[in-house]
């Protein structure tokens, strides 16, 4: 009998590990949302509200079933927002309110994209090996202080990151030293932050995935925006198994948003405002809104390897006033209304 019982605890243990086991190492679906202007926004006053009553955006977000918050970080920003210290103090909100950090490291003093890769100011004039170690001990520094759960090396970096040395179309073998060198210093100070790639769209993402299939990084991240990337959500999910299973990758919808009205609330301009902008299927109200994000939550689970979503801009709303041209050019996409409640579209970040 005793052994009987003996054999029946050491079953029941090795269940209860093995059960733990895959706990750790398997990948929850992501359900992120950026919300990088929060602390600026916070700053100057702004109240979100939940059904008219005021609500820490962040408890709004975790209790529609958010997962992952998503933070842009510049470098040496003229005004400190994004910057280190900010956002070192806003990954430890997010994690105290629950949520995992998800960095996207713009290795820049501002907005970095396609057509923007500026190094810091403080970086110009370093040769190139000085360079590397200037992207090693910074990219160390942001793990070691942050440690976030994921982290984007570099922001849809297309044709590169760092130009002109990091530039692609013009110095490929140096874009591809950099960026190991970055994956390098992620890997040498953590075994458990995912590295992201991200690139903007899908036309030439197979091209770009292809190049950097020599580096060793953990998940493709796919911007997706109708008004730049197409309306066709079919190319989309084509785009995204045949990435994953090429390159035997997790794949993440990066960068997504959609407008929950045409209209504006500052004198901004906005980046959306036309018919002809929207994607055929999901008109500009508030449920076209929510049922495009569904769709698009919908779309990755359904993809080989899809493992979550990110909604851009999702705080961004006309926080400095109706008359403002210094606002927001995106508050008819955020997840709050004109008048900062929260929109139905936060019912997609449920995790049904």
């Amino acid at each position: 009998m005793k052994n009987c019982f003996l054999l029946f605890l050491s079953l029941l243990l090795f269940s209860c590990e093995k059960d733990s086991t895959n706990a750790v190492t398997s990948d929850p679906f992501i359900r992120g949302a950026d919300m990088s202007y929060l602390p600026l926004i916070e700053s100057e006053g702004t109240l979100y509200k939940k059904n008219g009553v005021a609500e820490n955006a962040l408890t709004t977000l975790k209790n529609a079933g958010c997962n992952t918050v998503r933070v842009r970080l510049w470098h040496n920003p003229v005004n400190g927002h994004s910057g280190f210290n900010e956002v070192k103090a806003f990954a430890t909100r997010i994690k105290q309110n629950g949520m995992k950090v998800w960095l996207t490291v713009h290795y820049s003093d501002t907005w970095a994209d396609p057509g923007n890769q500026q190094k810091p100011l403080g970086w110009q004039s370093l040769p190139f090996a000085q360079l590397k170690n200037a992207v090693t001990s910074y990219t160390q520094q942001i793990i070691t202080e942050i440690n976030p759960d994921i982290i984007q090396i570099g922001n849809e970096i297309n044709d590169g990151f760092l130009w002109p040395e990091g530039k692609i179309t013009s110095n490929q073998t140096q874009f591809l030293e950099l960026l190991q060198t970055a994956v390098s210093a992620v890997r040498s100070q953590s075994t458990a932050t995912k590295i992201m790639l991200h690139y903007a769209g899908t036309q030439g993402s197979d091209w770009f995935f292809n190049l950097t299939s020599t580096i060793d990084y953990d998940y493709i991240g796919l911007s997706y925006y109708p008004i730049w990337h197409g309306k066709n959500l079919t190319v989309l999910q084509n785009t995204m198994n045949t990435l994953s299973t090429t390159h035997n990758k997790k794949i993440i919808l990066a960068e997504t948003s959609y407008p929950f009205t045409l209209g504006f609330n500052d004198f901004t301009n906005n980046v959306l405002g036309l018919d002809n902008q929207l994607h055929p299927g999901y008109p500009a109200t508030t449920t076209g809104q929510k049922n495009y994000l569904i769709a698009i939550k919908n779309l990755v689970k359904q993809s080989q390897n899809g493992i979550g979503f990110c909604y851009w801009g999702s705080e961004w709303v006309a926080f400095r006033g109706t008359q403002s041209t210094n606002g927001s050019s995106w508050e008819n996409q955020a997840l709050w209304d004109f008048n900062f409640n929260a929109l139905p579209a936060l019912e997609a970040f449920s995790a049904e």
